[in-house]
């Protein structure tokens, strides 16, 4: 089955693969993946680890190429190979010159259906992984926000740390792999998507002939994530303490996705925000503090992150409670479009780009089902008012919190301090 807009093509195959292409004329280059719809939260716990585990070794070894070969193929041509780990999906991509689409779909399309997983390059890979967790480890602003995520989401796959822990690492186990990948990895689970200066019809032939051998089974669903907050505190020896503090929002698909999103950019999204004012410029409490909302298929995380010395954070705690009371009755038309022209900014502005377009059309397929037309997402934007932002602040900020810490927090009030806070 084949749909048809003017640049954008779809065609979902027997298998069940989802092929998906933007024709963009003006470019000489083509990027193209096969996004899978698995991640973090797709694994067992004994298995913690094993998405990102996997990212890394299909890049070590196929049937017909080792490791060198993939690596030499494409940058014999110029072109760029890579992949990433999410909670929800992999990814594996490339970026290569238009006339090397069908070398760059070979590739993945090898790697996802053909790689070997031989042991040598396995327990080689493995010690890679195991410095990637130590660097974390000791990258506080890094690895504060897997503690943030294991305490919003406690003891459940959605609250699992992406390169799993190294416990796990060191005794996973060949097959482990094996059978995430024979489980997940299935026709029905990954689109295969691609933008650029391509025919729809040449890239549809590309990807039957190199993805043939994808399983045809039904991947198992994922657990729903279920928000349980609370407090994570680790007292280490820094110069500065960092601080997470986050709440339970909505997902992709829910009315106050877009109210919560441009909540996020008022409060702490670029150097205009309310809390780049209040916190930075006016008081100098900070170097760094910004708002994010991470949406998932079935929920988020809205969070405020924030790093500073141990003495300013007596007033940096009470100064952020303020703002976020503040925003659930104060917000003036002129944040909402300046926050409104921001986010449009970076929407639009990502379509220009063959790499972003093609994540974004294959997630959009893996969300809604569908491609979301720019005219729609932008609608939608334009529609939220001042009012939606305010309750969408409300709704959020009465909910039960999470804190996570690193660093000398003596001074950060627990987290029954803030809720009480929050709540008067």
């Amino acid at each position: 089955m084949t749909n048809q807009s003017d640049a954008i093509r779809l065609t979902r195959l027997p298998s069940g693969l989802t092929v998906v292409t933007e024709r963009m004329d003006r470019v000489e280059t083509v990027s193209l993946g096969a996004y899978v719809a698995a991640g973090t939260r797709n694994e067992l716990a004994s298995e913690n680890g094993a998405s990102h585990f996997l990212e890394h070794m299909a890049f070590k070894g196929t049937e017909k190429r080792n490791a060198a070969q993939i690596a030499e193929e494409i940058e014999n041509v110029g072109g760029q190979i890579n992949a990433y780990t999410a909670r929800e999906q992999t990814a594996y991509y490339v970026k290569v010159l238009k006339e090397d689409m069908a070398l760059g779909t070979d590739i993945i399309g090898d790697i996802l259906t053909h790689s070997t997983f031989d042991p040598d390059e396995m327990e080689r890979e493995r010690g890679v992984i195991l410095q990637e967790i130590g660097q974390a480890n000791d990258t506080p602003d890094d690895i504060i926000f897997d503690h943030f995520q294991d305490i919003a989401f406690a003891n459940q796959p959605m609250g699992r740390p992406v390169l799993g822990t190294e416990d796990l690492i060191r005794g996973m186990r060949r097959d482990t792999l094996m059978n995430y990948m024979k489980r997940h990895y299935t026709a029905s689970n990954i689109v295969v998507a691609a933008a650029g200066n391509l025919e729809h019809e040449r890239f549809l032939d590309l990807v039957q002939q190199h993805f043939a051998d994808l399983p045809n089974l039904a991947a198992p669903a994922a657990q729903p994530g279920i928000y349980t907050g609370g407090e994570f505190r680790e007292d280490r020896d820094l110069d500065q303490v960092h601080i997470c503090l986050g709440f339970p929002t909505v997902g992709y698909k829910d009315p106050m996705y877009y109210p919560s999103m441009l909540l996020a950019t008022v409060l702490g999204g670029g150097m205009s925000s309310r809390l780049f004012q209040e916190v930075r410029e006016k008081r100098g409490l900070v170097y760094s503090i910004y708002a994010f909302a991470s949406p998932y298929q079935d929920g988020g995380l809205f969070g405020i992150y924030a790093g500073t010395g141990e003495s300013e954070a007596a007033e940096l705690i009470p100064v952020t409670l303020e703002e976020l009371a503040k925003v659930q009755h104060q917000v003036t038309l002129a944040e909402l479009n300046r926050a409104r022209a921001q986010v449009k900014a970076s929407l639009l502005m990502s379509l220009e780009s063959p790499g972003s377009r093609c994540e974004q059309i294959a997630r959009q397929i893996q969300v809604f089902g569908r491609i979301m037309p720019t005219e729609e997402t932008v609608a939608k934007i334009n529609a939220v008012s001042v009012d939606d932002i305010q309750h969408a602040a409300a709704a959020i900020f009465r909910a039960a919190p999470t804190l996570a810490t690193m660093g000398p927090a003596g001074q950060v009030p627990d987290i029954t301090r803030i809720s009480e806070a929050l709540a008067a």
